[in-house]
């Protein structure tokens, strides 16, 4: 039996993205060009890898052990790279990329430069604002070192095989008020409010969820944003309250009018990075960007 290393790199993109289409996105592919490399590894392993159900793709029992030979190389390549990329030398050198999202990067990381160049100037740490999917794909794949995640209220799901997560930290959710509106001093003053609904794949998005559950009533949702500065902008025009983490909040300029308000029960927004946890990994320029990233969010003053 003779298979495709590059057609399981494929496989894994389906089982990862949950289908074909998703897969291809992901790939930059056709989904045609797709379904032919998995009919080509079928062909190849003779036998069927995935079953196509309403849901997406499902591995089947050959498909699972492809897939963990797939990981397994994947493992294998970013050591490799990681290993050719390292320089034997008393002083740290190299790059090292971290993807993250925009308040992080406002907060943290753009702080934590001019640190990193005094205490390793011969690292050139590079910054990239990017989705967090195609950012963990990256990461797998050796091309990124460290990935800023954000989740909810400590709702972080272990970090998958290959990976580790490192707690950066927590901040409070806040109530974004509109100009002329009355401050909320408990959660039971929100019942009424018109809120902008944020997007979907955001953690914003799953703390309204929850705070509709704590208040218990459907939140009335007007309007969508995804960028914290646009939320900013329409909370300023009146066209709703927001719910925002406090970082967003500090590292945006806060419109004339607007107000917040800290109330007990909102919960907290959770920052982690993740990092590649195979053999060397991560390396000896990554883990002291760690260092210094961790040590810099340790220094912020979050109420």
């Amino acid at each position: 039996m003779d298979v495709s290393p590059h057609r399981l790199s494929v496989l894994l993109a389906v089982h990862r993205a949950g289908g074909i289409v998703a897969a291809a996105e992901s790939q930059h592919l056709s989904p045609s060009a797709v379904s032919q490399q998995i009919k080509l590894l079928e062909k190849e392993a003779r036998a069927r890898v995935i079953d196509r159900t309403p849901r997406g793709a499902v591995l089947t029992d050959a498909g699972r052990v492809l897939v963990e030979t797939a990981e397994r190389i994947e493992e294998e390549l970013a050591t490799a790279r990681r290993e050719l990329a390292r320089i034997d030398d008393s002083t740290l050198t190299g790059r090292v990329i971290i993807a993250s999202f925009s308040t992080a990067i406002r907060a943290v990381l753009l702080p934590m430069l001019a640190t990193i160049h005094e205490s390793h100037p011969g690292l050139d740490v590079y910054i990239e604002e990017g989705e967090e999917r195609p950012s963990l794909a990256r990461l797998r794949r050796g091309e990124i070192d460290l990935v800023l995640l954000e989740r909810d209220s400590h709702t972080l799901p272990p970090a998958p095989r290959g990976l580790a997560d490192v707690p950066l930290l927590d901040e409070s959710w806040l109530v974004v008020v509109p100009p002329d509106q009355p401050m909320p001093s408990t959660l039971a003053d929100l019942v009424r409010a018109t809120w902008i609904d944020l997007d979907h794949d955001t953690a914003g998005a799953f703390a309204l969820t929850r705070l509709s559950r704590q208040i218990g009533t459907p939140l009335t949702l007007h309007h969508r944003a995804y960028d914290y500065d646009v939320v900013l902008a329409m909370v300023n025009q009146g066209l709703g309250y927001a719910l925002l983490p406090e970082l967003a909040v500090r590292s945006s300029s806060l419109p004339d009018g607007v107000s917040i308000a800290r109330l007990p029960g909102l919960g907290t927004r959770q920052l982690a990075v993740r990092h590649r946890a195979v053999r060397g990994e991560p390396g000896p320029a990554t883990r002291a960007v760690l260092d210094v990233l961790l040590e810099q969010a340790a220094g912020l003053d979050l109420g």
